[in-house]
């Protein structure tokens, strides 16, 4: 199966990204940083009359490498008890593929998309951690999305991932092996 990794972290080589690569290995899945791409924060014109203006980023190039994949992995720091900055701009833009005629598939092409979800976080990431998992339970709701599991790692400073051996464990058994 077809693994995609979004990376919503702007650090390189950051604690999220090495937990991320515990669970998709570089050379099992494709992995994208959006920290490498510009995707424009979301204008609301859902009930304009013309509809959405037209944005020159990369968001229509992101979303086509998801929808070619059937395994979505959802990599982010949890910042300030939610996904980060780049990941939300990301997931916000959805409803202007939504209604996108050129995506008159999107819904239900997601509809067919496992998808999990890897966090790290620093202050009890584990309890602090979960209305993150809900808020990503939520989304994978409204597009009939499976949400197939989660890891929260425990991390504040580089390199701390490696000291929380639980979290490296999950991670590395968090996709099914037929999925790999």
């Amino acid at each position: 199966m077809e693994i995609i990794v979004f990376h919503g972290s702007t650090r390189v080589h950051g604690n999220t990204e090495f937990l991320a690569h515990q669970a998709v290995p570089k050379e099992k899945g494709t992995h994208i940083y959006l920290r490498d791409y510009t995707v424009s924060p979301i204008l609301d014109q859902r009930h304009d009359v013309n509809g959405f203006d037209p944005n020159e980023d990369s968001h229509q190039w992101l979303v086509d490498q998801m929808l070619a994949h059937e395994i979505i992995v959802f990599a982010t720091p949890i910042y300030w008890y939610s996904m980060s900055g780049p990941m939300k701009t990301f997931i916000d833009r959805w409803s202007q593929i939504l209604r996108d005629p050129a995506y008159p598939h999107f819904r239900e092409a997601l509809s067919k998309k496992k998808v999990y979800l890897i966090a790290v976080g620093g202050d009890t990431p584990t309890i602090k951690g979960l209305p993150l998992v809900q808020q990503f339970n939520y989304i994978c709701q409204f597009y009939k999305m499976s949400f197939e599991g989660y890891v929260i790692g425990k991390a504040s400073k580089p390199g701390e991932i490696l000291q929380d051996k639980p979290a490296l464990k999950a991670a590395s058994l968090l996709i099914k092996e037929e999925a790999r």
